[in-house]
């Protein structure tokens, strides 16, 4: 780049927008007294008021152990001791089929020679900045600089984003690679049988496998839009796209299958996570409830992103692509998710974030619209700029004032002070 492109005050923008974010994603540890690196900083990082070692957490820190342990090798080992203790159990605890997540904490440990469970939070935190700026990029490719950063900055600030690369959980490891099949499939249709993007999508649809079982909520949506391209056009469906869109599952379930050892052991190991799961007494209590529950809890988080989202799918339009493929993702994703028995957790809605966030920009556009030319790019300015801040508010309310874990209703009604806990009554 040349140096007068380098000084463009739009990239100049986006690259504090991405610091900012980058920042405010660091894992705490940097930040502990006294031998942190940022220990200096501390002020200025958002610490979580959580740090108990979550029940989840300390069963992925217990599987990249007997990883680092043991090797690759030992993986069907290690579902196999899985399957004989979850056969004991009352209750689903996680499977170790979630294999990239723990691989990638295991990766680290080689390299770094961490602990393991800092070891999963810093994978956590990294691949939460990785989705930042896959969202600058996707942004960018959607509508050019003003939505990279726009929708940038909205999920620089995102309350669920920032909460899930504070932790030791999966969620937000597995959105960078449903994001990542969401970009290639945009970047496929308008750049029919590039090899290129083909790869990519092929790889990110593998890696959506090998994370977490959720990826067949996102291969609903992926087939959705698909379907839709015939009377929306977001561009051209070849042959060699769907064959992607099979062989990027199938190779990612051939690859768990080796891992545990065969076809068999590997459908035995999620039957019994899938029928356990209907007895655990948590599972019960915070992942039941009403079809709309998604909702409730999004606007308990970020309630200013989700209404502007809202509006924007009442504004949609033919010629609005962008908008109809993230829309779409969401309500595909959104109508299997909300029918799964006890499985609601907005932990698992973390892929919506970025489509959202489009969403609510165009919106923020069509309302800027009204102002007069000269003051429009004042006042998106000033809208996405409160937006940002009235997220940050509601993440420091709720993570940072209260030891906010799970993303269930009444623990998110808690951090808010609409419902009050045992130690408010005292």
């Amino acid at each position: 780049m040349s140096a007068h492109r380098l000084l463009n005050p739009r990239i100049i923008a986006l690259a504090i927008i991405l610091l900012i974010g980058i920042f405010l994603r660091l894992p705490p540890a940097l930040f502990q007294k006294p031998d942190g690196p940022l220990c200096s900083l501390v002020v200025l990082h958002p610490q979580p008021a959580s740090q108990q070692l979550g029940f989840d957490e300390g069963l992925y820190r217990d599987y990249t152990d007997k990883l680092i342990r043991f090797g690759l090798i030992s993986y069907p080992e290690i579902i196999q001791r899985y399957r004989e203790k979850q056969q004991t159990l009352t209750g689903s605890i996680l499977p170790p089929v979630r294999f990239l997540y723990i691989f990638f904490a295991y990766l680290w440990h080689e390299l770094f020679g961490s602990e393991t469970l800092s070891c999963l939070k810093n994978v956590s935190a990294v691949f939460s900045m990785f989705t930042l700026l896959l969202a600058a990029i996707f942004g960018a490719r959607l509508g050019g600089s003003r939505y990279a950063i726009g929708v940038g900055a909205l999920m620089a600030f995102a309350p669920t984003q920032l909460h899930m690369s504070q932790h030791a959980l999966v969620d937000g490891f597995f959105t960078f690679w449903a994001m990542l099949v969401l970009w290639s499939l945009w970047e496929n249709l308008h750049a029919s049988r590039d090899w290129r993007w083909l790869a990519l999508y092929t790889v990110a649809l593998t890696a959506t496998v090998l994370t977490k079982e959720n990826a067949f909520f996102v291969w609903v949506a992926v087939v959705v839009i698909l379907i839709a391209n015939h009377w929306l056009k977001f561009g051209t469906v070849t042959r060699e796209l769907l064959l992607a869109t099979v062989i990027g599952p199938v190779l990612g379930v051939v690859l768990l299958g080796m891992l545990a050892g065969g076809a068999t052991p590997l459908i035995a190991t999620y039957h019994l996570s899938v029928s356990k799961n209907y007895e655990l007494k948590y599972a019960i209590l915070t992942g039941d409830g009403p079809w709309y529950r998604y909702l409730v809890d999004l606007m308990l988080v970020s309630p200013i992103v989700l209404l502007f989202a809202i509006g924007s799918a009442f504004n949609l339009r033919r010629a609005k692509k962008q908008e109809w493929f993230c829309f779409l993702f969401i309500a595909a994703s959104y109508l299997v998710m909300c029918n799964i028995k006890y499985g609601m957790n907005l932990r698992y809605a973390n892929m919506w974030d970025l489509p959202l966030r489009v969403l609510a920009f165009s919106q923020l556009l069509v309302l800027i619209g009204l102002v007069a030319q000269r003051w429009r790019s004042i006042a998106l300015f000033a809208a996405v700029g409160l937006t940002c801040a009235l997220e940050m508010r509601n993440y420091v309310v709720m993570a940072v004032e209260y030891p906010l874990y799970e993303l269930v209703s009444p623990e998110l009604m808690r951090g808010l002070k609409i419902l009050k806990s045992p130690a408010d009554l005292k």
